[in-house]
């Protein structure tokens, strides 16, 4: 069986933001009920409930595992945990962030596509993980392989990532980012950003936190899927635009959005996915009020919006 814990379906700085007044994070941080808060996008997957691994290592992550009891050490010995491992989808801040608070000389893996490698060996703070205890490996594009524990058992699951459209990191976008053409040239499928699909026990589900758009590749390896979590950051490409909240659509930060034409709606319509979840949903997004017309329209199209704690078992 593959068990599937969603630990945060937030996108970056969560729900409600910390600098945030927008409509949403009000009512998130007074405590309504309509509004849920969300913790940054992390997933934990498990083939036996015991040995775990967690897809992205997020800012909210050593809170993430307070709250998930299955991530819990065990009575002995004294230090110990059961994520054996850890998997990376990018190396944006929010996916990254996390792994320091798992300096504590505890044993574990770190999967990443080779780019998200080259940024954490860039950045000498994530040395604080000591190389003795943790081990860096690089994921393999388009090849299905098992993952192992600290010790070198397979943990039960097989993992392969692709990549899908997106982005580099925004703190490594140099100079000329912005203006015209912007939005087209930061969109690569060169590993900078990719999708897992994660199988056990003949079950297989696809994790997708961020993607810009839906190539046919993409959309042929999907076709018939048992069960995506898809990139949700925003109902609508110039959501934050049109709130005041950020001056870039969602394709120019790597996302493509849930409605319009070329959006997640209409992308995923015809593929026959039977289980369709989004997570690292944007703050702005109206689809987190519970009762709002947009998450109405979401439900309608036979998709749900993710809340943190979320289990999913296939």
């Amino acid at each position: 069986m593959l068990q599937a814990i969603v630990l945060g379906a937030g996108a970056g700085g969560g729900f409600p933001q910390w600098n945030s007044a927008g409509p949403g994070c009000i009512l998130a941080r007074a405590g309504s009920p309509r509004a849920k808060p969300r913790s940054q996008a992390s997933l934990a997957v498990s083939a036996d409930g015991l040995r775990w691994l967690v897809v992205n290592a997020a800012p909210d992550l050593r809170a993430q595992i307070q709250a998930t009891p299955a991530l819990h050490p065990r009575p002995q010995p004294v230090r110990n945990s059961p994520i054996a491992a850890i998997a990376l989808t990018g190396a944006e801040v929010d996916v990254i962030a996390g792994l320091l608070h798992l300096r504590e000389r505890q044993a574990l893996r770190i999967y990443a596509p080779q780019p998200s490698h080259d940024v954490l060996d860039q950045n000498p703070i994530f040395r604080a993980l000591n190389p003795e205890f943790v081990t860096r490996e690089a994921m393999p594009l388009d090849l299905p392989f098992a993952p192992l524990d600290a010790a070198g058992a397979p943990l039960g699951l097989t993992l392969e990532a692709y990549a899908v459209p997106g982005k580099v990191p925004l703190f490594a976008e140099g100079p000329g980012a912005e203006g015209p053409g912007a939005e087209a040239a930061s969109i690569a499928e060169d590993g900078e950003a990719v999708g897992l699909a994660i199988s056990a026990g003949g079950s297989v589900l696809h994790y997708i936190p961020g993607c810009a758009m839906m190539p046919g590749a993409l959309a042929e390896r999907l076709r018939g899927a048992e069960c995506v979590l898809f990139d949700g950051t925003l109902f609508t490409d110039d959501e934050m635009i049109r709130a005041g909240a950020g001056p870039k659509t969602g394709r120019r930060m790597g996302h493509m959005p849930m409605t319009g034409p070329g959006g997640t709606l209409e992308a995923f319509a015809q593929l026959g996915v039977r289980r369709r979840i989004f997570v690292h949903v944007n703050n702005t997004n109206p689809a987190l009020l519970d009762d709002s017309a947009e998450r109405a329209h979401l439900t309608a199209a036979g998709w749900e919006v993710a809340e943190d704690g979320m289990e999913i078992s296939l």
